[in-house]
């Protein structure tokens, strides 16, 4: 007896397990029931597991019969013409959609050549067993698992032309490359993904070898030559909203110049962009602080003797201006509504972004890297045909990341730059190698790819030869110019005293335990006193019990809550967060002593 679960649920048992499971099988092929249910048989547990839930990822497959493909060549002439679509080869059981349990109970051969007796399903293609990003990978069959799916993560992170109606969008945060290119060695997915619509990277010259050093750990130096003639170049967008809200008795928010008794006016410099209508110009360059849309609002909180004298009142300021760090031209203003129906400002700030050293590059095989040079293009190295490399790549990064295909497109790219074509690079049906070289050799070069190069500098030969040959590469959006980050003094929070936190709000970068500890292990004891007074602050401890005691200012004297004034009081230095983690010790009726000890 076989017990039958249905999606994890015990149902019943079964007399023979293997006979059940083939007959739901049949019958979903026919189409007696629903080609949404997966069964599979365990045979060590001796039981039936049929799944018919959402959310289970499962694949199509071509049923095979004793050793033959039910998807025949009559089939394939009925597609072509239109006759019968996709759906129509899964109700008639030619293909069937399997998920990872009943995939456990199926022999799948790759290729029509491989199938057998035993066999139960053949791949439509060897290619449907990756994504849609992984399958843009060239030569993915010559990489190392890991290293294909960091691949297929750089490339959805990559700048390039995401939307052709970008100037019409108001989206958040948005790069587009100035000059996306197809590229020369490509998979069966950028023709059929239309890539050439929206690609996402440049073709450049790149030379494996070090510099000076400075490509050491991942890190790329880049031509300054191929930056000035628009390599890896991008813009970024970044919108700035308004809108006028409605607020109880009948009060608005007033897009304007503010006038100077607004309460919080700022200076006449913040507002000089502002046109009539309280809304910066298109095409004006503004900086951080500038004010972008001028606005007001009613005060925040009305007394009850305020309501009927509203003309006394004054509005406080509420201008959009431009974030901390950030800088660029008005590209676009939109006025508009909200779903509410009040008006609604849109302004979107464009800044050009030219590679500069910490941008980060990839290729489309996980070999991702940050500029760590930017060479003059006379002090580059240069190949005996005269050609000068866009980029100069570590040759560290391949033996222990084992990504053959990131060379093999090196060689693909130079051939196909040579013969002015595209290669075919799609995984499992790639363009031999052997046929790569030859090709490569019929064209003057040295069929391994590497060719003799000289010092930029002195003009010396280099012992070497030096790997070179064109290659896809993307520029990611995590560019410098959105990371960079420091401060001195700045705003503080209100409850800890200590400085905020983030890039945005112009916080402090936090030095936690272990940073402390390796101050603490170098004996930098200045260093430390220095970074851990963020929120230092002076408290008077009474002497006698130990607790806070109470500054008054106005009568310019100190007095203990508990002893009265009578008593010694001393003024202690200590961090704000340790006086307020007293205090809430003193709500939760715990009495914190201070024992204060002469330091003398």
């Amino acid at each position: 007896m076989a017990e039958v679960y249905l999606n994890g649920k015990f149902v019943g048992t079964v007399d023979n397990a293997e006979d059940f499971a083939g007959r739901i099988r049949d019958e979903r092929r026919k189409g007696s029931i629903s080609d949404n249910i997966n069964v599979y048989h365990n045979e060590k547990a001796n039981s039936v597991e049929i799944e018919c839930s959402k959310g289970r990822a499962r694949r199509p497959l071509i049923v095979v019969r004793e050793g033959q493909p039910l998807l025949t060549e009559r089939h394939i002439k009925q597609l072509e013409k239109n006759e019968i679509s996709w759906s129509d080869l899964v109700k008639q059981g030619v293909i069937e959609y399997l998920d990872a349990a009943e995939e456990e109970n199926t022999l799948v051969a790759f290729y029509e050549k491989d199938l057998s007796q035993e066999h139960t399903h053949l791949e439509i293609t060897p290619l449907a067993m990756l994504g849609y990003c992984t399958s843009l990978v060239p030569y993915a069959n010559f990489n190392q698992s890991t290293r294909l799916n960091a691949g297929s993560k750089n490339q959805k992170q990559a700048l390039g032309l995401y939307a052709s109606n970008f100037t019409l969008r108001m989206d958040m945060d948005v790069n587009l490359l100035q000059y996306p290119q197809k590229p020369i060695v490509n998979t069966i997915m950028h023709d059929i993904s239309e890539y050439e619509r929206h690609p996402a990277g440049q073709n450049i010259v790149v030379a494996v070898m070090s510099y000076k050093g400075y490509n050491m750990e991942d890190a790329i130096i880049l031509n300054k030559g191929s930056i000035d003639r628009g390599l890896g170049r991008s813009t970024y967008y970044r919108p700035s909203i308004a809108e006028e809200l409605r607020y109880s008795g009948g009060l608005m928010d007033e897009v304007c110049t503010p006038d100077k008794d607004v309460k919080g006016y700022r200076s006449e410099k913040d507002y000089r962009y502002l046109e009539d209508d309280g809304i910066i110009y298109p095409e004006a360059s503004v900086n951080e602080g500038d004010v972008v849309i001028g606005k007001t609002s009613p005060p925040r909180f009305l007394s009850s003797m305020e309501e009927y004298n509203l003309a006394a009142s004054t509005r406080r300021e509420s201008s959009v201006t431009v974030r901390h760090g950030e800088k660029g031209v008005v590209d676009f203003v939109l006025l508009t509504e909200n779903e509410e129906g009040n008006r609604l400002m849109q302004v979107r700030i464009r800044d050009e972004r030219i590679p500069e050293i910490g941008d980060k590059f990839t290729s489309r095989h996980g070999q991702k890297g940050v500029v760590g040079l930017i060479v003059n293009e006379a002090d580059m190295p240069f190949s005996a045909s005269g050609i000068i490399p866009d980029l100069i790549f570590s040759p560290h990064g391949i033996p222990s990341r084992m990504t053959i295909s990131h060379l093999i497109e090196m060689v693909a790219g130079k051939v196909g730059a040579l013969s002015g074509r595209y290669i075919n690079g799609t995984a499992f049906d790639v363009e031999p190698e052997e046929k790569l070289r030859n090709e490569l050799k019929s064209l003057g070069f040295r069929e391994n790819g590497v060719e003799t190069f000289y010092n930029g500098e002195t003009g010396e030969q280099l012992e070497a030869k030096i790997f070179v040959g064109n290659m896809y590469y993307l520029k990611l959006k995590h560019l410098v110019a959105n990371k960079i980050h420091s401060r001195a003094r700045g705003p503080i929070q209100l409850l800890t005293r200590q400085p905020t936190e983030g890039r945005a709000k112009e916080g402090g970068l936090r030095l936690g335990e272990m940073e402390k500890d390796t101050f603490v292990a170098h004996g930098a004891s200045l260093l430390l006193k220095e970074r851990f007074d963020s929120d230092k602050t002076v408290v008077p401890i009474c002497e006698s019990c130990g607790v806070i005691a109470i500054r008054d200012e106005f009568k310019d004297k100190s007095y203990c809550p508990i002893c009265g004034e009578n008593v010694e009081i001393s003024n202690i230095e200590m961090s704000y967060a340790f006086k307020l983690i007293l205090d809430e010790f003193k709500s939760l009726g715990i009495y914190p002593k201070l024992q204060l000890r002469s330091k003398y």
